[in-house]
């Protein structure tokens, strides 16, 4: 085999090295950030993993029109909304998950407690972000 050929083949196999481990990290992502959300927004209703109700901060309490509960319940509806459109519209899914976690974080620092929490949300709204900014855009070569 003369140098070219083995430069291209060794390049060819470079290239799609990287587009296997690229396209390993997206599928990884996205059963991430669309089960995750699915699974948080279920346990809205039941309370198997946590109690919700602890980390609705009282600022945001105070202005709603309704109990705690039924909030919470439109929070589980929107959270399972946004991690199936991840599965369905993987590029608008991942900015919307990113989205709510950022607000997410939000009224977790306005708790004035969960601070813990508030970081851990907010590097999955990073994490979401950059499976965002990993698919292509409609039309765009993958």
């Amino acid at each position: 085999m003369n140098t070219f050929t083995s430069t291209v083949t060794n390049s060819q196999h470079a290239s799609r090295l990287h587009h296997d481990r690229l396209a390993t990290v997206v599928t990884l992502l996205k059963y991430t950030y669309g089960l995750v959300p699915v699974i948080a927004g279920l346990d809205k209703f039941a309370h198997l993993l946590t109690d919700w109700n602890k980390y609705l901060s009282p600022v945001v309490a105070d202005i709603l029109p309704f109990s705690a509960a039924t909030f919470l319940g439109i929070v589980g509806v929107i959270e399972i909304i946004a991690g199936v459109l991840v599965f369905v519209k993987p590029k608008i899914g991942a900015l919307a998950v990113s989205l709510w976690l950022a607000g997410i974080v939000l009224n977790l620092l306005l708790t004035g407690q969960y601070f813990d929490i508030a970081v851990r949300d907010l590097v999955m709204a990073i994490g979401a972000f950059s499976l965002y900014l990993m698919l292509p855009y409609r039309g765009e070569a993958q």
